[in-house]
């Protein structure tokens, strides 16, 4: 998987291009899909930013096993982004996500 299939995975399912995060709890590592998206003139970055953001996230679910998971997430998901709600997907890490809670996320 590359960013712009994750862009186009995001586009088939809600029709945008929605912002994707990284986040920490209670010791365990979520993607967040964000309630913003590229095609808002508000969005902070620019579709080259954008993509390159998407190829970091990529980056890391290649290197932990999850793409598969979190493309099977994404399809079978009934929530939708929106205002302050994000769609939260906990990644199955196990005791590997000890391994990847540094302060970069």
């Amino acid at each position: 998987m590359t960013g712009a299939d994750l862009q186009s995975l995001l586009i088939n399912k809600w029709g945008y291009s929605f912002d994707v995060q990284f986040r920490r709890a209670q010791g365990k590592i979520f993607l967040q899909v964000m309630w913003r998206y590229l095609e808002q003139v508000s969005f902070p970055l620019s579709e080259a930013e954008y993509l390159a953001h998407l190829d970091q996230v990529v980056l890391y679910l290649n290197e932990w096993g999850q793409v598969d998971y979190v493309r099977r997430c994404l399809n079978e998901s009934r929530d939708r982004p929106r205002l302050g709600k994000a769609v939260s997907i906990p990644l199955p890490l196990g005791d590997r996500a000890l391994e990847w809670l540094a302060d970069e996320f």
